[in-house]
């Protein structure tokens, strides 16, 4: 049967018809898929804008907006050409000053800028390094600076130095080369994974310091998430009193940070703002025992059952506390919230754990230990390179080769201490620090003007002004002037003093150098009373660098002015 063919004018028509057809269907699917786009990047803000409302409420929403665009408009104003002539001036001048205290000058200085060209003798180096262990400096030895030196102890440095000695060329990534500095690694974080009440398949890593311990447990968490939930846009929760290595992690490892309130009286980390700030990307809670600023440790039992709700890692920075925190009840004092299952791991929710062992532990800086629940959790942190043409590579943490000496300075101290030393220690500096809390709180002269901030139980404590007339940072350069080197806090403006053995040796001359400042502010505050006088023109470094912090919203020429120390530290 034949088929008889269509007529070329309408075949041309039904192939135009077909062309017109597959354009419409092109423009159609390019429409749908630039429509789903759409309403994809319409849910994905929606969703953020959502749980920032929940997080921070409508006014909380409005004042992050204000602020914002008040940060914006005075940057701007900082650019202006007039205006940034004059705060380069300042920033240049200041900057001047600080290499000139800082960095060593004089016609009995030498630089040494290149190599010698013949080696030195050991008579020579030994007495190049007695000359600069002596320069001009604050006196740690006695007891007048607030932490940095924890034990100082000439017995202890001398078992130091000889550990050091032995294992000066140790590097734990060759652990068949160098056994004994496995076997004390390993024993170091055993002990204290007891200490912290761990679980039996508990595991832990040593660090070079706290935040280095800090940073791979925030890695760690963000590790966690991504390879068991899919989170790619990682945020994490902190009180706005943690410590700054928390802010680093987030900027290192891309996480999205969320700071909450500690408000007053008692300045611990306020668990329903929290809870509403929790979200699917929430990757890690944090909590301190105590925090550095003002020793005050955060409600740990609330935030783990928070952690345990909504199945998220809890991570307690212990760095501060270390020892004197885990044996405040074996030398008598109240351990915080004992009776509700305490700080550490016996609190379900805590996952993992900071404790600086160079710090209470009184082992050489350059020692820290983080510890976790389990390995699982440990094993996160890990980076291994299977493919390397070097060799297969592992490594637990940011280093590859460690210093096996600082391990094995690390083991000796503990060893050497012991329970019953840290015990001792332990009561030695909660006694001192109880005793300069009562008087800040009492004496007659101090609780007049001054007031303690929260309710620290460990070995901070901090305090602030209460009289309008009296700036707690002129109280900081009188006693710097005195000798002192306390730390300066902001938000709000105080001191404070980590009490350490050599410190607590000298607190009935810190109480009476800070009863002595006092009444010399209030001289001179009643001098610009007569004078009428609202200001002070010459102010020491410390209220001269907060006094700016506090002042403007924008906080760049404090930066610079940060980004200028750092820099005068290697000016040689």
């Amino acid at each position: 049967m034949s088929s008889s063919m269509l007529p070329v004018a309408l075949q041309n028509k039904l192939v135009g018809y077909g062309r017109v057809s597959s354009a419409h269907l092109s423009a159609s699917n390019l429409d749908l898929i630039r429509n789903i786009v759409f309403i994809l990047f319409i849910l994905r803000y929606t969703r953020k804008t959502f749980y920032s409302i929940r997080g921070y409420g409508i006014l909380g929403s409005i004042r992050n907006i204000y602020i914002s665009l008040r940060l914006f408009c005075y940057s701007i104003f900082l650019r202006v050409p007039g205006v940034r002539g004059q705060v380069d001036k300042q920033v240049s001048t200041a900057i001047t000053n600080l290499e000139s205290k800082l960095v060593n000058s004089g016609p009995d200085v030498t630089r040494y800028l290149t190599l010698p060209k013949e080696g030195w003798s050991p008579e020579q180096v030994r007495a190049e390094l007695d000359k600069l262990a002596g320069l001009e400096h604050t006196r740690w030895e006695d007891g007048r600076v607030s932490g940095a030196v924890y034990h100082g102890g000439a017995e202890l440095l001398k078992l130091q130095a000889e550990a050091f000695g032995q294992f000066g060329v140790a590097n734990p990534i060759h652990p068949d080369v160098f056994p004994g500095v496995r076997k004390m690694e390993a024993e170091v974080v055993a002990m204290v994974l007891a200490l912290f009440n761990a679980p039996s398949d508990g595991a832990g890593v040593t660090t070079s310091g706290g935040t280095e311990s800090i940073l791979m447990a925030c890695l760690a968490a963000r590790q966690k998430a991504f390879l068991e939930r899919g989170v790619t846009e990682p945020e994490m929760i902190i009180p706005d009193t943690a410590h700054a290595a928390f802010i680093k992690a987030c900027n290192y490892f891309k996480i999205k940070l969320h700071r909450v309130p500690c408000p007053e009286p008692e300045f611990k980390v306020d668990v329903h703002a929290v809870r509403r700030l929790i979200n699917p990307n929430t990757v890690l809670l944090v909590g301190s025992a105590p925090n550095f600023p003002h020793g005050i440790v955060d409600d740990i039992p609330g935030l783990s059952h928070l952690a345990t709700k909504y199945k998220i890692p809890l991570h307690v920075d212990c760095c501060l506390g270390s020892f004197v925190i885990a044996h405040l009840k074996k030398a008598g004092f109240p351990s915080p919230y004992e009776e509700e299952g305490g700080f550490d791991f016996r609190q379900p929710g805590v996952t993992s754990i900071s404790v600086d062992t160079h710090k209470y532990g009184f082992a050489p800086k350059g020692n820290s230990v983080l510890i976790y629940r389990n390995k699982s959790y440990r094993n996160n942190q890990y980076f291994i390179y299977p493919d390397w043409s070097g060799g297969v590579y592992a490594s637990p943490s940011v280093a590859g080769s460690r210093p096996g000496a600082l391990i094995a300075g690390c083991w000796a101290s503990l060893m050497s201490v012991g329970e019953a030393g840290y015990v001792n220690s332990c009561t030695d500096i909660i006694n001192a620090a109880r005793k300069f809390e009562t008087a800040v709180r009492t004496d007659a002269t101090i609780s007049l003007h001054m007031e303690v901030i929260g309710n620290p139980i460990v070995s901070v404590v901090a305090f602030r002004s209460k009289n309008g007339a009296i700036d707690i940072y002129d109280i900081a350069d009188d006693l710097s002037a005195k000798g002192w080197h306390l730390n300066a806090l902001q938000s709000p403006a105080a001191i404070h003093c980590a009490f350490t053995i050599p410190t607590a040796k000298a607190v009935d001359q810190l109480i009476a150098d800070l009863t002595e400042v006092i009444g010399k502010e209030l001289e001179k505050a009643e001098q610009r009373k007569r004078e009428g006088k609202s200001y002070i023109l010459n102010r020491g470094d410390t209220s001269a660098l907060y006094g700016v912090a506090g002042s403007i919203p924008d906080k760049s020429v404090v930066s610079r002015l940060a980004e200028g120390f750092l820099d005068t530290l290697y000016k040689a």
